[in-house]
C-alpha cells in the first residue's frame, strides 16, 4: 500500500499540518508529530470522505470558534484601540462598568463594542469642538485684519490709487513688510556687484530693515522662499538707492507702493499653491507614522518586570521615565523617597500600571508568568538572560523516586548507588545528605533525591520549587497499583514532570508485568509498546537485573529534555534538606541547578542569608566550588532555611541581607492577612475550582463524583476538576497535594488525623466534613452560586484516645481515656472515631478525673467520659471534641 505525506494531504485540504493532525487523532486515535509523517490510504480515503467535501467549511469553523472565545485583557483590548491604559478605564467607568479595574481585568465583546461606539462620539465631539474654536479663530483674525486696514488706510493717499487696487490692498496690506524685507538682501547683491556702495547708505539700509522687522508677524516671515522672483526686484534696487540718498520724497513713495502691490500679488501667485500642497503632504505622512510609532512604543515599553528589592532610580530606568516623575507619583501615595531609597515592589508595581505598563514583580530565582507566552529571543532580551550557546553545558538531571509502600523504592536506590565507579573506587557514601550524584561506566552522571517517596516531592513542590526533572514511578509486579502509587500519579502529573515505569520485584514467582501494564493505563500511563509514550522497565532491585537499562532510559529521557545550564554564572539552587547542627550551626544541603558556587560566595536562602563558610559533597570531601546538578552540604547559613527554598547568590553581603529582610517584613505581613486560599466563601466567580474528595466506601465515593460532574455542567463557565479521590481519612499527604494545586478537600464519613489537621492549618486549607450527600452537594452549589452563608463553623478543642472501657450497671459505659491534644471539655459535642472513620457524632454526657467531676481535662492527664446515649466504645477508639462556633461572613 502506498502511503501520503501529511504536509501533502494538508495542502490538498487547504489547512495546516497541525489542523489536519487534529483530526486524524479524532478519528483514528493517533497522535501526529511531524509534517513528514507518513500515513495509509484507507485513512486518507476517509479524511477526503470527512473533509473531502467542503475544506473552506473546517476553516469557517475553526474561525468561529475563535471569534467565540469570550473575555478580553483590558490592556488587550487597549493596544488593540490604540488607546493608553486610563483612557481604557475611563471608557470602562463610561459604560457602566462597577468592578475594580487592572490590565488583567477580563471585558466582554459586547462591552468592547460599547467602548467602541463611546471612543467614536467622543472623537466626534472632540472635532466639533475644534472647528468651532478655529471657527472663532477665523473671526478674531478677520476682525484684527479690520482693524489694521482701516488704521493704515487712513494716512495713504486716495487720489492716485484705482478702485481695483484698493481690491488687492485689503488681503495684503499685512504682507508689505517682507516685500520690504525682502529687499534688503537684494541690495547686498546690487551693492556688491557695483563696487563703489558708499557705507552710510548701507547704515541706513540697516535702519529701514529694523524698522520693517519690527512690524510684521512672525508666521508669514518663512513663506518667501521660492526663487522666481527676481526680475521685478533687479528694477526696483536703483529706485531704492535714489529713495535713500534724496530722502524720500512723496512721488516716489506712491510709485514704490504700486510696484510693491504689483510684488505682492506675483509673489502670492507663485507661493500661494505650493506650500499648501507640502504641508496636506507632511501631514498626512505625520498621521501615517503617528500610529506606527504609537504601536512600536506600545510593543517596545508594554511589558515591566520589578525586581523584588528596587530603588527609585532603578524603577526610573525600568520604566524609562524621569526620577522627578516616579517622585511625584509616590508623593501622591503619600511616600516621601530620595532617588536612592528601596521601595515596596507593590507600590512600584501601581505606579507602572499607571503609566500604561504591563507589570509584575520578579521573585529572585523565579519564573515571571507575563513573560512565558512571548518567543525564546523576546524573552532574553526583557529579562536580560541572553546567553550564547558555547556558554551552555549539559548538567546531569535530578530524579526523584515515588512509589507504594514496600514496593522496593529504597532497595533500588541502594543496587543503583552499587553501580556508581566513584563509590566502588572511594569507599562509598559516608553520610546522608539529602541528595547524591552517580556516575555510570561511559561517564554520565545522575543526581538522585535520597528521600524516597512524594511527600518530600510534594512538600517542594508546594513551596513553589520545581526540583526534579524526572520521576521514577515504582511498582510491584506481584501486587500492582496501590493507594499510594495513584497518589504518586497525581503528584508526578500536577508537577508536569515525565515519568518512567519501574516494574520491581519480576524475580517472585507470582511476578506479572503485563498485569501492572493494564491497570496502570487505567490512569492514563500507556506503555511503549501499546502505542504510548511512558517508558516501562522490569527490573529486580534484589538481583540488579535490568537496572543498568533503567539508567540509560533515565539518560534518553533528560537527552530529550535537553537539560543545560551556564556555569558561568552566579548559582542559583534549591534546598533539599536542611538543620540545626549542634556542632556546626545550621546546615543545609542545596542542589545547584544553575551557574557554579564558590567557597566565600555570598547568597540568599527564603527569609535567610549567609556566607559560604565550607562544602561537603555526599562522600564527606570538602570542594571549593560546585557546579550545576551537584548537591552539595553548606555551612554559613544565618538561621535555618526551609526545605524547598530557592538558594540565589548575590554580589554583595549588603544586597543579601536586604533581600532576606525585606522578604521577612512581607512573610509578616502575610501571615497577618493569611494566605490566600480557594475557601468555600470565595468560589463564586471562580473559572476553575481543584477539588481533592475522601470518603469511607468505594460506593459513596462514586455517587459524590458522578454528583460532582453533574454540577460542573450544570454552571458552564466554571470546571470542577478531581485532581485526586480515594477511600480512608483525610492524610498530610492529601493536604500537601491540596496547598500545591489550591484545592478543597471534601471529606465524606472521615476525618483528618492529627498531622493533617496542623498542616492544613499551616498552610490555610479548607477542610469541609460531610456526613450527607445531599448536604456536600448543596453547599457546593451554593458556594458556586456565591450564597453560601458561613453562619456556624466548628472550632477543634482536642483528642482523647481510649485505653480501656467500664462497663456500669444503671449507668452505661464509661470510657477510660488519656488527652493526646488540646482539652476534652463537659458538655461539649463529641465525635468517636474509628480507623479513620466516623461511628458516633453527639454529646458527652460525663466529664470525670478519679471520682470528682471535672469541667475540663487538659493535655496528657487521664479521664474518665461517657458519651450520650452511646455504649459501643472499644479501646483504641478516638474522640474528638469540638464546638458549634456562630461566624458572622467576611
Amino acid at each position: 500500500m502506498s502511503k501520503v505525506k501529511i504536509s501533502d494531504l494538508a495542502k490538498e485540504f487547504g489547512m495546516t499540518w497541525k489542523q489536519l493532525a487534529e483530526e486524524i487523532q479524532n478519528l483514528t486515535g493517533t497522535k501526529i508529530k511531524s509534517p513528514s509523517t507518513k500515513i495509509d490510504e484507507e485513512v486518507v480515503t476517509l479524511l477526503r470522505d470527512v473533509l473531502g467535501e467542503a475544506p473552506v467549511a473546517v476553516e469557517e469553523k475553526v474561525e468561529e470558534k475563535e471569534g467565540k472565545k469570550e473575555g478580553i485583557k483590558v490592556w488587550d483590548m487597549a493596544h488593540n484601540l490604540n488607546i493608553s491604559h486610563e483612557e481604557a478605564v475611563e471608557a470602562l467607568r463610561a459604560i457602566g462598568y462597577e468592578g475594580e479595574i487592572s490590565s488583567f481585568t477580563e471585558v466582554t465583546p459586547q462591552q468592547v463594542e460599547k467602548i467602541k461606539e463611546y471612543l467614536k462620539e467622543k472623537a466626534r465631539k472632540e472635532e466639533e469642538r475644534k472647528k468651532e474654536l478655529e471657527k472663532e479663530k477665523k473671526e478674531a483674525l478677520k476682525k484684527e485684519k479690520l482693524e489694521k486696514e482701516k488704521k493704515e488706510k487712513k494716512p495713504q493717499p486716495e487720489k492716485v490709487e484705482k478702485p481695483i487696487e484698493e481690491k488687492i490692498e485689503k488681503p495684503k496690506v499685512e504682507k508689505k513688510p517682507p516685500a520690504v524685507e525682502e529687499k534688503p538682501p537684494v541690495k547686498e547683491k546690487t551693492i556688491a556687484g557695483e563696487k563703489p556702495a558708499k557705507r552710510p547708505v548701507a547704515k541706513k539700509e540697516e535702519k529701514l530693515k529694523k524698522k520693517f522687522e519690527r512690524k510684521p508677524p512672525v508666521e508669514k516671515v518663512e513663506k518667501p522662499k521660492p526663487k522666481p522672483a527676481p526680475k521685478p526686484k533687479k528694477e526696483e534696487k536703483p529706485e531704492e538707492i535714489t529713495e535713500v540718498k534724496e530722502q524720500i520724497s512723496e512721488k516716489e513713495k506712491i510709485k514704490l507702493s504700486k510696484e510693491e502691490k504689483a510684488e505682492l500679488e506675483a509673489l502670492k501667485k507663485l507661493m500661494g499653491a505650493q506650500p499648501k500642497k507640502k504641508k496636506k503632504k507632511k501631514k498626512k505622512k505625520e498621521e501615517e507614522k503617528k500610529p506606527e510609532t504609537a504601536t512600536k512604543e506600545e510593543e517596545e515599553l508594554k511589558i515591566a518586570i520589578i525586581p523584588e528589592v528596587v530603588t527609585v532610580r532603578e524603577l526610573a530606568e525600568i520604566l524609562d521615565l524621569p526620577v522627578n516623575q516616579i517622585m511625584a507619583d509616590l508623593l501622591k501615595k503619600g511616600i516621601l523617597a530620595s532617588v536612592n531609597q528601596t521601595i515596596d515592589p507593590e507600590v512600584a508595581l501601581q505606579i507602572a500600571e499607571e503609566h500604561g505598563f504591563l507589570a509584575e514583580i520578579q521573585k529572585e530565582g523565579e519564573e515571571v508568568s507575563i513573560v512565558e507566552e512571548l518567543p525564546e529571543e523576546e524573552k532574553a532580551k526583557i529579562l536580560g538572560e541572553e546567553e550564547e550557546e558555547g556558554e551552555l553545558v549539559e548538567r546531569p538531571p535530578v530524579v526523584t523516586v515515588m512509589g507504594h509502600v514496600d514496593h522496593g523504592k529504597t532497595t533500588l536506590l541502594d543496587t543503583i548507588r552499587k553501580t556508581d565507579v566513584a563509590a566502588r573506587e572511594k569507599g562509598g557514601i559516608t553520610q546522608h545528605i539529602g541528595a547524591y550524584k552517580i556516575q555510570l561506566p561511559n561517564g554520565k552522571e545522575i543526581t538522585f533525591l535520597d528521600t524516597p517517596g512524594h511527600e518530600a516531592f510534594t512538600t517542594l513542590r508546594a513551596r513553589g520549587s520545581k526540583v526534579a526533572d524526572i520521576a521514577v514511578l515504582v511498582v510491584a509486579a506481584d501486587d500492582g497499583v496501590k493507594p499510594q502509587t495513584i497518589e504518586a500519579i497525581n503528584h508526578a502529573k500536577n508537577a508536569d514532570v515525565p515519568i518512567i515505569v519501574a516494574i520491581n520485584k519480576i524475580d517472585k514467582p507470582g511476578a506479572d508485568p503485563e498485569r501492572v501494564k493494564r491497570e496502570l493505563s487505567q490512569y492514563g500511563l500507556i506503555p511503549e509498546e501499546w502505542g504510548g509514550d511512558i517508558i516501562m522497565v522490569p527490573v529486580s532491585a534484589k538481583t540488579g537485573q535490568n537496572v543498568e537499562e533503567l539508567l540509560e532510559n533515565i539518560l534518553l529521557v533528560a537527552e530529550i529534555l535537553d537539560l543545560k545550564a551556564n556555569p558561568n554564572k552566579p548559582a542559583i539552587g534549591t534546598v533539599i534538606e536542611s538543620k540545626l547542627d549542634p556542632k556546626k550551626g545550621p546546615v543545609a544541603t542545596v542542589l545547584i541547578e544553575n551557574g557554579t558556587l564558590h567557597q566565600g560566595d555570598y547568597f540568599v536562602a527564603g527569609y535567610t542569608w549567609g556566607k559560604v563558610r565550607a562544602m561537603f559533597d555526599e562522600r564527606g570531601n570538602q570542594l571549593k566550588e560546585a557546579g550545576p546538578g551537584t548537591p552539595v552540604e553548606i555551612l554559613g547559613f544565618n538561621d535555618v532555611p526551609q526545605a524547598g527554598d530557592k538558594f540565589i547568590v548575590k554580589p554583595s553581603e549588603r544586597e543579601a541581607r536586604q533581600l532576606a529582610e525585606q522578604r521577612l517584613r512581607k512573610r509578616e505581613e502575610e501571615l497577618q492577612a493569611k494566605r490566600a486560599r480557594m475557601h468555600f466563601e470565595s468560589l463564586a466567580g471562580e473559572k476553575e475550582v481543584n477539588i481533592i474528595v475522601k470518603a469511607d466506601v468505594q460506593g459513596s465515593l462514586e455517587a459524590i463524583l458522578k454528583s460532582l460532574e453533574e454540577l460542573s455542567e450544570k454552571f458552564e463557565d466554571v470546571s470542577i476538576n478531581v485532581i485526586h479521590s480515594g477511600i480512608g481519612r483525610i492524610t498530610e499527604s492529601d493536604v500537601m497535594l491540596a496547598a500545591a494545586s489550591n484545592a478543597i478537600i471534601l471529606g465524606f464519613n472521615v476525618r483528618p488525623d492529627a498531622a493533617a489537621r496542623k498542616a492544613a492549618e499551616e498552610e490555610g486549607v479548607d477542610i469541609r466534613v460531610y456526613g450527607i450527600i445531599y448536604d456536600l452537594i448543596e453547599d457546593m452549589e451554593k458556594a458556586l452560586k456565591g450564597m453560601l452563608e458561613p453562619e456556624e463553623r466548628e472550632q477543634f478543642l482536642g483528642t482523647c484516645e481510649v485505653k480501656q472501657i467500664f462497663r456500669i450497671k444503671g449507668v452505661g459505659t464509661v470510657a477510660g481515656c488519656i488527652v493526646t491534644e488540646g482539652v476534652i471539655r463537659r458538655n461539649a459535642k463529641a465525635r468517636l472515631v474509628r480507623d479513620g472513620v466516623v461511628i458516633y457524632d453527639g454529646e458527652i454526657a460525663s466529664l470525670k478525673r478519679f471520682k470528682e467531676d471535672v469541667k475540663e481535662v487538659a493535655k496528657g492527664y487521664e479521664c474518665g467520659v461517657m458519651l450520650k446515649d452511646f455504649n459501643d466504645v472499644k479501646p483504641g477508639d478516638i474522640i474528638e471534641s469540638y464546638e458549634i462556633v456562630k461566624e458572622k461572613k467576611e
